[in-house]
């Protein structure tokens, strides 16, 4: 008999390998309490040049493209274990539309992976893990990924 804790998990995906080990523990998390999991792709938009010939809309069909593949990936995943699984491309800044999405969506909890980064790194290239969990009224469970270095 399933414990009925959650309703509606999100998985962040950026389509990464370190995200692996987030969606595993995602889907398990839906799976033992009969969840809906959201897999939600956050596509940022590309800025615009009066001389971009195309460009930005070339760039964007590719993240749309990549948002799909990685949201499928989420869907392909988790069949197994019997989730249902609702695909969501979003675009803008992604620490703030995950942490929109959750809040308009009455998601319960948000899982998302990191890389693990300290120091000048994290500084330089920001966190939206961390971004995501100083602005979230959601619980957020970080899952640290695994770099290819690290297998």
């Amino acid at each position: 008999m399933r414990e009925e804790t959650f309703k509606k998990i999100m998985v962040a995906t950026d389509g990464s390998e370190l995200v692996k080990k987030a969606v595993e523990t995602a889907i398990e998390i839906s799976r033992l309490s009969g969840a809906k999991l959201y897999a939600v792709y956050v596509v940022v938009p590309t800025t615009r040049s009066p001389r971009d010939f195309g460009w930005e809309k070339a760039a964007m069909e590719h993240f749309m493209s990549e948002g799909k593949t990685a949201t499928r990936f989420v869907e392909e995943e988790a069949k197994p274990a019997g989730v249902v699984v609702e695909p969501v491309i979003l675009q803008g800044h992604p620490a703030d539309k995950i942490v929109e999405f959750a809040e308009q969506q009455g998601i319960e909890m948000i899982v998302m992976g990191t890389l693990g980064k300290t120091g000048l790194d994290r500084f330089l290239l920001g966190s939206v893990a961390e971004n995501v969990v100083r602005h979230s009224k959601t619980p957020v469970l970080v899952v640290r990924g695994e770099s290819p270095e690290q297998e």
